[in-house]
């Protein structure tokens, strides 16, 4: 029957022995080693070769000095795991989850180690809104003038003939006799005044500015994850046997593990592999504003023509559109002496706007290399 170590250590200090008490029956209970460290030891607790047995009836060969291991890692009251390899943090209690989700640290690791997150969301960029002023255009008046022995100014009548009535080149629409048809003119037995044709003014849009209409708006919150990582770490580890390392038992949600900075390989014995960042490189942005080429410009010339050359004796004036020809029939005949034109209108026609699209993505970084027992 065992014999009690320290109630046998008591009894011989109560009966006032001087000789050292003597432990006889295997290593010390966790409560012997906390109340009475000075009456035990783990040397005695091995039990050894039972030199220090006494009688040598519980010395031995020390076969119960071969349960002190066991012992030892009893003493660890979470788990014993494998240490953290050199220049790895832990082992610490890792929890991921939603954000509002998140649980206090353990009470046997109370301390945060590490906080981090993953899942980062694509928010794209707002970008401004992009306009374009109108183009500049200038309006050259026509030059090509001509009568016609057709009361269609049709060309292709095979009797029809074309005489000239042109302005001068780069006319700036001041009165011009160039080219005057004298009256009753005659072109194969018709007169060659029935019809005048004046050629479409030509509109030339220069091209359009970009502007910004609505300004990019204030930027917006910090990057958004959908995931948060804590690691919950204890004060101080102690070793348990065969070199592992006691640590804290992990609750429900938690898991065990070792981590690194960086993006690195899971060391033995942690193989759940999780990587978490601390913040993001901001790679977003928006095309710069611009302009497509110019459409719908217009211009309207006022044209006249006159019988003198002073251009004091009216015909007729016209409206002519840069978007077609004119022709207008005239008395058969009618002499034509000078001619006028001028812009009265101008349309400058519209671009459309290009760019303010958000380009590029948000990046994780700073990474932290998370390994867990499986």
């Amino acid at each position: 029957m065992r014999v009690p170590s320290l109630a046998l250590a008591g009894a011989l200090l109560s009966a006032g022995c001087s000789q050292e008490p003597i432990i006889i029956d295997g290593p010390c209970s966790p409560e012997e080693l906390l109340h009475y460290p000075e009456w035990c030891s783990e040397d005695l607790g091995q039990g050894g070769d039972g030199g220090q047995g006494g009688d040598g009836g519980q010395g031995g060969a020390g076969g119960q000095g071969g349960a002190g291991g066991e012992e030892h890692s009893a003493l660890c009251s979470g788990q014993c795991v494998p240490p953290a390899p050199l220049g790895w943090s832990g082992p610490a209690l890792l929890w991921f989850g939603p954000a509002e989700a998140t649980p206090d640290c353990p009470a046997d690791a109370p301390t945060i180690g590490y906080e981090g997150f993953a899942d980062l969301q694509q928010v794209p960029k707002t970008c401004p809104t992009c306009a374009c002023d109108p183009p500049e255009v200038s309006c050259a008046l026509p030059t090509a003038w001509a009568a016609s022995s057709s009361p269609s100014c049709a060309g292709d009548e095979p009797d029809a003939v074309a005489t000239p009535f042109a302005a001068p080149d780069a006319w700036d629409g001041a009165c011009t006799a160039e080219s005057a048809i004298p009256a009753d003119q005659d072109c194969n037995g018709e007169p060659c005044v029935q019809s005048l044709a004046i050629a479409a003014p030509s509109i030339t849009a220069g091209a359009c500015t970009p502007r910004i209409e609505v300004p990019q708006p204030i930027p917006q919150s910090a990057p958004w994850w959908a995931t948060r990582a804590m690691a919950c770490v204890a004060g101080a580890h102690t070793a348990c046997a065969d070199a592992t390392t006691c640590a804290p038992a992990a609750p429900p949600g938690f898991l065990t593990c070792v981590y690194h900075e960086g993006d690195v390989a899971c060391p033995e014995g942690y193989a759940q592999r999780h990587a978490f960042y601390r913040g993001a490189l901001d790679g977003r942005d928006c095309t710069p504003c611009s302009c497509g080429e110019p459409t719908g410009a217009s211009c309207m010339v006022m044209a006249s023509v006159y019988r003198d050359a002073a251009c004091t004796d009216l015909i007729a004036s016209n409206l002519v559109s840069s978007s077609v020809p004119f022709c207008a029939v005239t008395p058969p005949g009618v002499g034509m002496g000078s001619k006028s034109a001028a812009v009265v209108a101008a349309e400058p026609g519209a671009c459309a706007p290009q760019g303010g699209e958000p380009v590029g993505e948000l990046q994780p970084a700073e990474p932290s290399t998370f390994c867990c027992m499986a």
